[in-house]
């Protein structure tokens, strides 16, 4: 809430108060708003799937199963993977994109999909990938969501069958060599034992060599099996370096399988950019008049990015054949020191039984040949398998259906909202509007504003009464809480000086239509109800109110032909029908106002008028437009500043204040008007006595009907006694004559009641 220059703040109360209606506008505005959304929005229906992957490989050439657990980063590339051009260019060429709603005011599905349509998510707390897609039609959403879980098991199938192929046709071609040598040394040994019957008798539990030539066969079998595997590692590496588009489902595979690679961080960084290179070239080729150089240059940082994968693969790759090289090197020279070692014993044992030696040696080689047969058979079959399921077991644990009610819009959520965004624009735009109002909304506001007190807050008067209604507010509704009000205001000037320092009191406003004229003249009344001799001087030569108000004719004489010396002072005081109340009315028009009431004869006229009567109410001209309200000011010993409710601003009342201060005026203090009710000024009532208001009414309806029922005669007693002339100017000498005194109350009783009547007209 706003602080003007050390200003209390208002209470958020009273805020909301006076901004109630643009509350209540704003937040119907927000709310209308939101149900009209609420209402029109098309419906989306959300489908979703569940999916589990697990990493997991066929056995080659070992009895070790490998089984990898899946990481969080391996979880988080697949879900990137199920947003890839490839998968779903692939699930919407299977579903056909072109006839679905979803994509109606699309021209490029895959990049709708990869930025809005197609939500995928890792559990937090589990394995589970998660797809949801959003469309108008229920039944398109759950077949998106299932093409591409479909498209994406295809992807990982046709990409480790690509492997897996490769693997099998070596293993095949080898396991062929291997029966053919099955078969020829099956033969050769049946061929032996029949031409030497006698092997048939042998016993070779006592024989050492025969037994260590044994050990050494199944050593060299496995030696035989190692070389095995590291020629067919080797093979496999080999081959896909012979072909540059098998090379990336190499790398692929080997991270699956989790072997480590340099500078991984690297390579994902590549991939990265290069999915964001390729979202950014698609995207600017579907503009409607792209820009050929900047695809241009896009597409050379694409090759750039995938030259540079592609040199990280084959380095990988290359890498991964020299240790496979290696492998099988040392697996080859193995396998010769075992072969030369198990040589030397079957020459030894074929020097202590050269048939059962020779014998021995057949059935070693048919046993080795055939264990390696069947090995060759078991893995070929696990290949078989691999190929048909992939390298990845990728499980549906839900498959996408139809929703049966729509996600979005959320109607209690978006009129929540809707009620909370209203609130908080509609809180906004009564503190902003409140901020912005200049006007000074209460008492305390004054206060800090001007440094002065409030002497007094006049309730509102209806539009309907007329000038001389709110003018003689006090003497026609004595009992009312106006009347009230103003006596409250003539205590304020008793008490804030002595008579003598109080006599001549200026009433004026910071600008017109504040209800000075009307302030001045109530003003004057209540303090002649005191019994004090009071004389209105009207002073606003420009807009004069002060003769309407008392229906006292001010063409003819007033202030302007005393000054001008055709008339003398008691000639232009007119007596109005309220006891010990007189005006001294502006009187004819002058050419030049600020010069004649600066003039040394007005200031004399003040002074006497000062000796001749208790009380001089001046009525001025506001303070901002004219400069007549400072001269007056400087003369009068002490101002009263008039402010209207919710209609003064704080910075006219400042210059005003500040304009009388400079002159070495008085501000006594300020009067608000028209103070509505239940106001922040202090008015809280409707009436200014216990009893009831009838009275006043009834007593106003006199008042209005009969002018001479209502005035009081002014006796001669309480005009001044003594008589002469100042600075040229004739002192006024109230006749004492009974006559005359009755034929001016006469005259201003027939005055009044013409003006009350023309009034009400």
């Amino acid at each position: 809430m706003p602080v003007f220059a050390g200003i209390v703040p208002d209470n958020l109360v009273q805020v909301i108060g006076r901004n109630r209606w643009l509350i209540v506008l704003t937040i119907g505005i927000t709310v209308a708003a939101g149900l009209i959304y609420v209402t029109t929005a098309t419906p989306l229906y959300t489908s979703t799937s569940a999916i589990y992957v697990e990493q997991s490989g066929p056995k080659i050439l070992t009895e070790v199963e490998r089984a990898v657990n899946p990481s969080r980063s391996f979880l988080y590339t697949q879900a990137e993977l199920l947003k890839s051009t490839p998968i779903l260019t692939a699930a919407l060429e299977k579903v056909g994109a072109r006839n679905l709603t979803v994509f109606r005011k699309t021209n490029n599905p895959v990049v709708y999909l990869k930025e809005k349509g197609l939500m995928v998510s890792v559990g937090k707390k589990d394995d589970i990938i998660s797809i949801s897609c959003d469309s108008p039609d229920p039944a398109e959403a759950a077949l998106l969501v299932n093409a591409v879980v479909d498209a994406y098991r295809a992807y990982y199938a046709t990409s480790s069958r690509s492997t897996a192929g490769e693997m099998l046709r070596i293993l095949q071609n080898e396991k062929y060599q291997r029966d053919a040598e099955l078969t020829a040394k099956l033969k050769a040994m049946l061929d032996f034992k029949s031409e030497n019957i006698g092997l048939a008798f042998e016993n070779r539990n006592g024989n050492i060599i025969l037994d260590r030539l044994e050990s050494l066969s199944a050593e060299m079998t496995q030696a035989q099996l190692q070389t095995v595997e590291a020629k067919f590692t080797y093979e496999n590496v080999k081959s896909v370096l012979g072909d540059v588009s098998m090379v990336k489902n190499f790398v692929e595979e080997q991270r699956a399988h989790g072997t480590r690679i340099p500078n991984e961080s690297e390579w994902l960084r590549l991939e990265a950019e290069l999915e964001q290179l390729e979202l950014q070239l698609s995207e600017l080729r579907q503009q409607a008049v792209p820009g050929e150089t900047a695809v241009a240059a896009l597409q050379q940082k694409v090759n750039q990015v995938i030259n540079r994968l592609q040199s990280l693969y084959m380095r990988f790759t290359q890498t991964q054949l020299a240790i496979a090289q290696q492998q099988h090197e040392s697996a080859v020279e193995k396998e010769r020191q075992v072969t030369a070692y198990f040589e030397t014993q079957r020459q030894e044992a074929l020097k202590l039984n050269k048939q059962i030696a020779q014998y021995q040696i057949l059935e070693s080689d048919w046993e080795q040949t055939k264990k390696l047969c069947d090995i060759l058979d078991d893995r070929i079959k696990e290949l078989g398998i691999a190929e048909d399921v992939g390298g990845l077991n990728v499980s549906v644990l839900e498959a996408a259906v139809a929703a049966d009610e729509p996600s979005r819009p959320a109607k209690a959520r978006y009129m929540a909202i809707a009620v909370l965004l209203g609130l908080v624009l509609a809180g906004t735009a009564a503190l902003v509007r409140d901020w912005m109002d200049q006007r000074l909304h209460s008492a305390e506001e004054i206060a800090a504003v001007l440094g002065v007190p409030i002497v007094g807050a006049v309730p509102s008067m209806s539009r309907r009464e007329s000038v001389v209604d709110r003018g003689q507010k006090v003497h026609l509704d004595a009992k009312s809480l106006w009347a009230e009000t103003y006596r409250a205001v003539r205590t304020a000037v008793f008490f804030a000086a002595s008579k003598a320092h109080a006599k001549t009191i200026l009433v004026t406003s910071p600008e017109v239509a504040d209800g000075k004229s009307t302030v001045a003249s109530n003003l004057a009344i209540a303090i002649a109800q005191t019994g004090q001799r009071v004389l209105i001087l009207e002073a606003d030569f420009r807009k004069p109110m002060q003769h309407k108000i008392f229906g006292l004719n001010h063409h003819d004489k007033g202030l302007s032909s005393v000054l001008d010396g055709s008339q003398t002072l008691e000639e232009a005081i007119q007596p109005t029908y309220i006891q010990g109340l007189d005006l001294l009315a502006c009187g004819p028009e002058l050419s030049n106002p600020a010069e004649t009431i600066q003039s040394e004869k007005f200031a004399k006229l003040v002074k006497l008028l000062a000796k001749q009567y208790d009380r001089v109410i001046v009525d001025s001209p506001p303070v901002l437009p004219v400069t007549d309200a400072q001269i007056l000011a400087s003369i009068c010993q002490i101002t009263i500043l008039v402010l209207r409710a919710d209609k003064s601003t704080r910075r006219t009342s400042r210059q005003a204040h500040d304009a009388l201060v400079r002159v070495g005026a008085h501000v006594l203090g300020v009067v608000v008007n028209d103070v509505p009710k239940n106001g922040r000024y202090g008015y809280y009532g409707a009436s200014g006595y216990y009893g009831s208001s009838n009275a006043s009414r009834s007593h106003r309806a006199r008042s209005r009907t009969s002018g001479t029922e209502a005035s009081v005669v002014v006796t001669a007693s309480e005009r001044p006694a003594d008589s002469g002339n100042v600075g040229g100017i004739e002192e006024y000498r109230p006749s004492r004559d009974k006559t005359a005194i009755k034929d001016r109350e006469s005259v201003a009783a027939d005055t009044t009641s013409e003006a009350l009547v023309n009034s009400n007209k």
